[in-house]
């Protein structure tokens, strides 16, 4: 067909239908393309690439804010891969415990010739006098410390330890910075004056230095009334109270834009009370923030607890910490070594593991980040 000539027969496609009839213009796809003449002999890569553009479009636009920070947080291999190391220690320390008492052979003591099973000697308690500072075998694979103490178990006891004050301590900082930070930013007046000013007396209370000054004179007297649980209490209690001010004023300053949005102004206008503008609207989208927050703190939490334990105000014998370990160990890096390299190569794993994965949750939940 020349330039000249003129097709016998017109006739409009779907999308120029729509367009003489005012609708919005859609998205060409392969079919589309093909309905023209001239594009006939158009390569199939780039219909094809035409259909795959459409549906990322379509894709996209079904994508609620938490998918789409979900699915770049996703494609971050980093955050991914510390993720997956974090979860295999906390349920390798958490669930293998109870297979590795049942494991292994029946051995006669080397004391009392009595003859003790796996439960016993692979508990992360029970002491093993003639075998002090022993190095690996199979019957210990890490060895055993200066009493006699399997380091493995002690190593996952030291473990489930820091993650329960961890999570201990974020129910304190998440609990008690929304709710201050949502009252101040949402209410504003003498209540964000009087929550401001106790958040700043509060910023005064160095979060180590108050955990020790707990530990050193509260500590005996928990641990009488409540066990070996006791420190672990205290200790989760003294950094929970000293840290929950940074998290105050970061949902303060995201309620305070929040309050501004004009969903919340449609919510007044339909008779909204302020309580259920807090519950419905404010709180829920403070996840993002929060979220960022808790990943990123609970690197510090288990940091203050190892050198609260460390300095020996924390866990105290016969429990565990990686602190703990640390400080009973370094007396016999020369003997072995492994007795404090483990539970500080421990530390380091987790520290960085979650560094880099509250840095991906960061940058993924981050408004301005666009896929």
């Amino acid at each position: 067909m020349t330039i000249d000539e003129k097709p016998e027969r017109y006739e409009p496609t779907h999308l120029e239908a729509l367009s003489t009839t005012g609708a919005a213009p859609l998205p060409p796809t392969a079919e589309s393309l093909k309905d023209y003449g001239p594009l006939a002999d158009t390569p199939d890569a780039v219909l094809a690439g035409a259909d795959a553009q459409t549906e990322a479009i379509t894709e996209g636009q079904s994508l609620s804010p938490l998918q789409a920070s979900l699915r770049r947080l996703g494609r971050d291999r980093r955050a991914m891969i510390c993720l997956g190391i974090i979860l295999i220690v906390v349920v390798f320390s958490f669930v293998f415990p109870y297979i590795y008492t049942h494991f292994g052979p029946t051995v006669p003591d080397p004391i009392t010739g009595k003859q003790l099973g796996p439960d016993s000697y692979h508990s992360y308690t029970y002491q093993e006098l003639a075998l002090e500072d022993g190095l690996p075998s199979s019957l210990h694979p890490l060895g055993l410390d200066q009493l006699g103490r399997d380091l493995l178990a002690r190593l996952m006891a030291g473990v489930n330890v820091s993650i329960e004050v961890a999570l201990l301590v974020e129910c304190f900082d998440v609990g008690l910075g929304v709710l201050i930070g949502v009252l101040a930013g949402f209410y504003g007046g003498w209540i964000d004056t009087a929550l401001a000013r106790f958040t700043d007396v509060m910023f005064a209370f160095p979060g180590l230095l108050f955990a020790i000054l707990l530990g050193a004179t509260l500590g005996p007297a928990f641990q009488q009334q409540f066990g070996l649980a006791g420190r672990l209490i205290l200790v989760s209690i003294a950094l929970g109270v000293a840290i929950w001010p940074q998290m105050a004023r970061f949902v303060r300053g995201q309620t305070l834009q929040l309050k501004e949005q004009q969903f919340v102004e449609a919510a007044r206008t339909v008779g909204g009370t302020n309580n259920a503008i807090i519950t419905r609207h404010i709180v829920p989208n403070l996840f993002s923030i929060v979220v960022t927050a808790f990943s990123l703190n609970i690197v510090g939490t288990i940091i203050g607890e190892a050198t609260v334990s460390l300095l020996g105000v924390g866990i105290q014998n016969p429990g565990s910490s990686l602190g703990r370990m640390i400080s009973d160990g370094v007396d016999r890096l020369t003997v072995n070594p492994l007795e404090a390299l483990v539970p500080a190569f421990m530390i380091v794993l987790l520290v960085v593991c979650l560094s880099f994965v509250g840095d991906g949750v960061r940058d993924a939940f981050d408004p301005r980040t666009t896929d």
